[in-house]
């Protein structure tokens, strides 16, 4: 499988970059032996006006790509940081070319790599802040090594997915048990309204037994006495 055209562009950028670097920090080297530098500064325009050019190429082919979704966002997102970085290193090389970097830190750094043997990677002001995992890989393994991390923040990324897909889960599940305990309760409530009416009924129907028994009690009491008035008066003396 072909590597994506977007990335070889962007290695090539790089090792542009790279390159600029180091030819900027032999030009510092020629001014300070007293070298002529006109040849190596006229290279270093059009290698930073070059440089220019292909990070515009590449922001532009990360617009298009993720415009037309050839990417995923996550991927888009990645490709601008990587845009990000270079457009900081175009400021640094254009800043060290017109010479508003001091020369005592690249001297320094020339000393180091003499005393080291006098590898020119050395001297290379990228590489000072470089960290171990990616000291000493070239562009492939550098890419590479990026690409497992996006990997395992995937992984991570997935890993939260699932959990909150459960926790959805686990919130619908309550919603809807909520909503079954919510109709037991109308029901709840419909029967004893039920209930509360036929006990009124039922209350006023014993008032009006208990009404209607003690007026049945009276008229008994008064036939009684009735009949009592009767015997006394015909009941001979």
């Amino acid at each position: 499988m072909s590597q994506d055209p977007w990335l070889q562009d962007y290695d090539a950028t790089c090792r542009l970059a790279q390159e600029i670097a180091e030819n900027i920090h032999e030009r510092n080297r020629q001014q300070r032996t007293g070298g002529n530098p006109a040849k190596i500064n006229m290279t270093l325009r059009a290698s930073l006006q070059k440089l220019k050019q292909n990070i515009g190429q590449l922001k532009d082919g990360v617009l298009r790509a993720s415009s037309s979704r050839r990417i995923m966002q996550s991927e888009a997102d990645r490709r601008q940081n990587l845009i990000d970085d270079l457009l900081t290193r175009d400021r640094q090389l254009n800043a060290s070319f017109k010479g508003d970097v001091t020369e005592s830190e690249p001297s320094r750094y020339t000393l180091m790599a003499e005393g080291a043997g006098g590898s020119r990677d050395a001297a290379n002001p990228w590489l000072i802040n470089e960290t171990d995992e990616t000291r000493g890989l070239g562009f492939g393994e550098i890419k590479q090594h990026q690409q497992r991390i996006i990997e395992a923040q995937d992984a991570g990324l997935d890993a939260l997915a699932a959990v909150i897909s459960r926790q959805k889960m686990m919130g619908q599940e309550i919603g809807n048990e909520l909503d079954e305990q919510n109709e037991i309760i109308d029901d709840l409530s419909h029967l004893v309204d039920k209930t509360d009416d036929r006990i009124r009924n039922e209350t006023r129907r014993v008032k009006l037994v208990e009404t209607k028994s003690a007026s049945c009690g009276m008229m008994v009491v008064i036939v009684l006495l009735l009949i009592a008035i009767i015997v006394i008066a015909v009941w001979p003396v």
